[in-house]
């Protein structure tokens, strides 16, 4: 049964539903890679999120590293899906901190990016996770959700929260972004 009695997905139907999002995804994606100059410039940061997902441009290594999807974009909002796994753990036995701070920095900052116009580029100047609960190569996949607070001129400031398939906060993060001129 996929929703409880108060019409609610269930957990496992969350992480199935996920699972399927991200596989569908990757096969859609292009190979690691960087995306030209030529290619970016002209793209406002929402257009070149949507060309990276349409597998038009270049997905990320850092992505392919750690195992982790740019799942969905909109404008001031981005998610980011992994599942920790055990090359993840630091020497005490569970994900280490990096893992969820990696997922946080993507979502956090491409949210911002996705609001900028062509010819725009960010930054990261700050960024503060709080930790709430770890993680094991039995959590399962996780999702890093970001929105834009506010984007100026010069600076923008994004809030995300790393929760995983049963809704439980990992982790929540801010950001500030350097905005330039590309």
């Amino acid at each position: 049964m996929s929703e409880n009695l108060q019409g609610e997905e269930t957990s496992e139907a969350r992480r199935a539903r996920w699972i399927a999002e991200a596989t569908a995804l990757e096969a859609r994606l292009a190979a690691p890679g960087v995306a030209s100059r030529e290619q970016v410039m002209g793209l406002s940061g929402i257009e070149f999120f949507k060309s990276v997902s349409a597998g038009d441009l270049p997905s990320v290594y850092i992505g392919r590293l750690l195992g982790f999807l740019p799942i969905e974009f909109s404008v001031g909002r981005a998610v980011f899906q992994g599942t920790p796994a055990r090359e993840h753990y630091n020497p005490l036995g569970s994900i280490h901190g990096g893992y969820a701070a990696t997922l946080l920095d993507s979502c956090l900052g491409c949210a911002v990016h996705s609001t900028l116009p062509a010819g725009r580029g960010y930054t990261t100047l700050e960024l503060k996770i709080n930790y709430i609960r770890g993680m094991s190569d039995k959590t399962g996949p996780v999702r890093a959700e970001g929105q834009v607070v506010h984007v100026g001129s010069q600076v923008g400031l994004a809030e995300g929260r790393l929760i995983d398939s049963a809704g439980k906060l990992i982790a929540f993060g801010t950001t500030t972004c350097l905005i330039f001129a590309l």
